[in-house]
């Protein structure tokens, strides 16, 4: 199965679904692309915090269950700089904040390394991130899978938001310079 699903606002003379129509007259699909962005995006960040929730963790906040996911990645040590690479953020405060909080509630520890301080999940954190996974698949993976989305097409797809993100990041140092 492909994404492509009929536009029935088109048919009905209401025009595309966009969040700002005036930014929809010169690159419609951009606009419609976009709010899609938008409310997945949102959507993808209730989804974080609620599943954590679930997990006996409801003061972590979506900035914070990405941060333990990726401390947890790989089972190896990373470094504040890493992970902010990764997750493409540019305020690494928000970044320190998170790992603050996450250490707080034993989920990652630190390990100083010369200047450069190395963070790993704990234990309870690692438990947190299966717990995670168990839900993940049990809520979100088996309803999913009912779409008949072919995993060729997610891949295709993930493959082209990543290339559009860089895309976005040229654009903003574009507009940096202006």
């Amino acid at each position: 199965m492909t994404l492509e699903t009929p536009d029935r606002t088109r048919r009905s003379g209401q025009g595309p679904i966009v969040s700002s129509e005036h930014l929809s007259r010169s690159a419609q699909e951009q606009s419609e692309f976009e709010f899609g962005l938008i409310i997945a995006g949102h959507a993808f960040n209730r989804w974080m915090v609620r599943c954590m929730t679930a997990c006996g963790y409801p003061e972590l906040g979506s900035l914070d269950v990405l941060v333990l996911h990726s401390v947890n990645h790989r089972e190896r040590a990373k470094r504040q700089a890493d992970i902010c690479l990764v997750l493409n953020v540019e305020d690494t405060h928000t970044v320190t904040y998170a790992l603050k909080k996450l250490a707080k509630l034993e989920l990652v520890s630190g390990e100083k390394h010369g200047k450069e301080t190395f963070f790993r999940t704990t234990a309870k954190g690692r438990d947190a991130c299966s717990r995670y996974a168990e839900i993940r698949e049990a809520c979100l993976v088996d309803s999913l899978a009912s779409l008949g989305i072919e995993p060729e097409e997610t891949h295709r797809i993930a493959g082209m938001l990543r290339a559009m993100s860089g895309l976005y990041d040229q654009a903003a140092r574009a507009a940096a310079s202006l």
